[in-house]
């Protein structure tokens, strides 16, 4: 196992991430008659792009939770269309990390805000 300061170093704000995805038909509100890109399942993109675009930056054993999340919900998705979560670590304090976050579709903002997760573990 690392010393607990081994990998951390390499933890720094300005290290971004992305992901790309598509929505589907499960990701959309039930109670919608239009199949589009539901908040908690926009959410839940956000947090895993965070997740496993640190994982690698981490010492072994180590992961992270989420522990706060801000964001818009500023234009629909629909199912079929890809959706690109970028992240940017813009603060490490210690064991809390900080993104800005954004949601996009082509050139339309879908979302925007900040994500903190905690390291926990190793």
């Amino acid at each position: 196992m690392g010393t607990s300061l081994e990998n951390m170093s390499e933890l720094q704000a300005g290290l971004l991430f992305s992901d790309t995805v598509e929505v589907t038909d499960e990701m959309s509100p039930p109670h919608l008659p239009n199949k589009v890109l539901s908040t908690p399942d926009m959410v839940r993109l956000i947090e895993g792009t965070c997740l496993f675009g640190v994982q690698p930056h981490l010492d072994e054993g180590q992961t992270t939770v989420g522990i706060h999340v801000c964001v818009s919900h500023e234009a629909a998705a629909a199912s079929g269309e890809s959706v690109v979560i970028d992240a940017e670590l813009a603060e490490v304090d210690r064991k809390r990390l900080v993104f800005n976050v954004k949601v996009s579709h082509m050139e339309t903002l879908v979302s925007q805000g900040t994500h903190q997760r905690f390291i926990v573990g190793g």
